[in-house]
């Protein structure tokens, strides 16, 4: 029998699988990607390269990115049924909780769901990707008592996915940010959510419950739901004073600050976080609004000189999704679907070199009681 280790809260530092998808090498600040740097990969690639990728294990050439893009246009659409089922939910809803329950709802649809294949896995993991960013946008519309936005077929996968969220166009400058935003999301080694997807996984679940768990673990404001904490915490004021001010007095009372910190990237800035930074710096030039880039900057400098704390990914992202229009609530759904690529290939992995989870405990309870 196995020696079972010291217990480590929180499985802290704790090796729980074997993946060739993705690394965290915080010594030299890199994000790898099957290989690559993933800042390299949101500065030269589109999203849809970087998802084959992680599918594939190699990025694709011009024929090859032009078919995985046609294969999810393709896919694209919602069946009826499903906004039937986003029309009975009330309106108290939370979003997350509408993408939860379409994203489940979409395995009955789904002729290949008991199949685990590699190749069946793909054509699933296809199919999600591609209805992702319709299920986020018009499961919203729905909440609201909108009308669905359908897809375009002239647009790209990312430009067509805020369109729906908008209703408008994007400029080429806030399709690329969007882009690049969501393959700043699309994998971070293991997180709560991804660790969720592999746990479910592992008992040779279907696909669709391994990543309907992983929204339920993204839910939670200590992991996807930074975002819009970090966007709310923003709204409360107008100036660059006013939120130094705001912050310090969450530190008096010794609050949690949103945005900051990170249980990998503790000592040194997340990557991903001065990439959205310099996204949000080039949308200010287009669209105006300095003093919202200057309340993020002074909030990163409170932090730094307070507690040694750096901005993570949602610190930025939050921001930037203000000035693409994308509505407060939506920020974790979007996050979800741009994670929905590196779930898929993690639960490939996971059924093609399977291992069930079953960790032990640290008893702390009583022993020798009789009834």
């Amino acid at each position: 029998m196995a020696t079972i280790e010291a217990y480590r809260p929180g499985l802290e530092g704790v090796i729980a699988a074997e993946t060739a998808l993705s690394y965290l090498d915080v010594e030299h600040e890199e994000i790898v990607i099957r290989g690559y740097n993933l800042i390299e990969l949101a500065q030269t690639r589109p999203y849809l390269d970087v998802a084959y990728l992680l599918w594939e294990g190699r990025l694709p050439d011009t024929a090859e990115a032009q078919a995985f893009g046609q294969s999810l246009r393709a896919e694209g659409g919602l069946p009826e049924g499903i906004f039937t089922l986003l029309q009975s939910l009330t309106k108290q809803t939370h979003p997350m909780d509408a993408l939860r329950t379409g994203l489940s709802a979409l395995a009955g649809f789904d002729a290949q769901l008991d199949d685990r294949s590699p190749a069946a896995n793909r054509e699933k993991g296809t199919r999600i990707l591609a209805k992702m960013p319709h299920l986020v946008a018009n499961s919203y519309h729905i909440l609201q008592g909108e009308s669905p936005i359908l897809p375009r077929s002239d647009l790209s996968f990312s430009a067509n996915f805020l369109y729906m969220i908008t209703g408008r166009e994007p400029s080429p400058l806030e399709a690329a940010t969007f882009d690049q935003s969501l393959i700043a999301y699309i994998e971070h080694e293991m997180p709560n959510s991804t660790f969720t997807a592999r746990v479910i996984a592992s008992t040779q679940a279907d696909i669709y419950g391994a990543l309907t768990g992983a929204v339920a673990s993204l839910k939670g404001n200590l992991h996807g739901g930074a975002n819009e904490a970090v966007m709310l915490m923003l709204a409360q004021v107008k100036t660059a004073d006013e939120f130094e001010q705001l912050i310090r007095s969450k530190l008096l009372r010794k609050e949690r600050i949103m945005g900051f910190g990170h249980r990998v990237y503790m000592k040194k800035p997340d990557p991903r976080a001065l990439l959205m930074k310099e996204a949000l710096k080039r949308l200010v030039a287009e669209k105006g609004n300095e003093e919202l880039l200057a309340m993020c900057e002074r909030g990163e400098d409170v932090m730094r000189e307070e507690k040694g704390l750096y901005p993570n990914l949602d610190y930025y992202a939050a921001p930037v999704y203000y000035l693409l229009g994308i509505p407060i609530p939506l920020y974790t759904p979007v996050f979800f679907a741009a994670r929905t690529a590196g779930l898929v290939a993690h639960v490939m992995e996971q059924h093609a070199n399977n291992r069930l989870f079953r960790p032990r405990v640290h008893y702390t309870g009583p022993r020798g009681l009789h009834p």
